[in-house]
């Protein structure tokens, strides 16, 4: 057994098997875009862009900035509302890039995973087929020994009936 497969021992003798040991050489990609920091705030960024709390959020803010322009309580952004629209561009510019980021990093963790999962996949079938090779000659030594004992059995038997008929004629002979 191979070190990468096999860590220790359980407490019946069976071996603990790594079952993560195909996806243990992707480690890297788990983390999002790695270990800096820009990496980290982009995913967290791109995450939060879909959440319903910053949709709630937005909704809000461009809600009060309506309503504060319209109503009169500013004037800083009248309709039809340039400096809104220009604030939802600046946003769209730097979300858009960051989401494509995102997504291409979760893209690259789920072909890893993927890659992995054929990997273990075919070592799953590569085990199997070993085993049932390793069945199919324990059942044709089986059978072979069962064919043995079958026929020592008989010879047994013939011999036994033998030494019997020989003991009765002696038994006979000498009445």
């Amino acid at each position: 057994m191979n070190s990468s497969q096999v860590h220790t021992l359980s407490s019946e003798g069976e071996p603990d098997v790594d079952h993560l040991r195909f996806h243990r050489q992707h480690e890297h990609l788990f983390k999002t875009f790695g270990s800096d920091l820009f990496g980290l705030r982009a995913e967290a960024f791109a995450r939060f862009f879909g959440t319903p709390v910053f949709l709630g959020g937005q909704t809000l803010i461009v809600a009060v900035w309506i309503a504060a322009n319209v109503l009169g309580f500013t004037h800083f952004d009248l309709y039809p509302f340039i400096l809104l629209n220009l604030a939802f561009s600046l946003q769209a510019a730097y979300a858009a890039p960051l989401i494509l980021l995102a997504q291409t990093r979760q893209a690259a963790r789920d072909k890893a995973h993927s890659d992995a999962d054929a990997k273990h996949r075919e070592a799953i079938a590569t085990a199997s087929t070993k085993q049932s090779e390793q069945m199919l000659e324990l059942l044709r030594q089986n059978t072979e020994l069962t064919e043995i004992t079958k026929a020592m059995a008989e010879r047994i038997e013939k011999l036994t009936t033998e030494m019997h008929q020989h003991f009765v004629r002696d038994n006979e002979q000498k009445n």
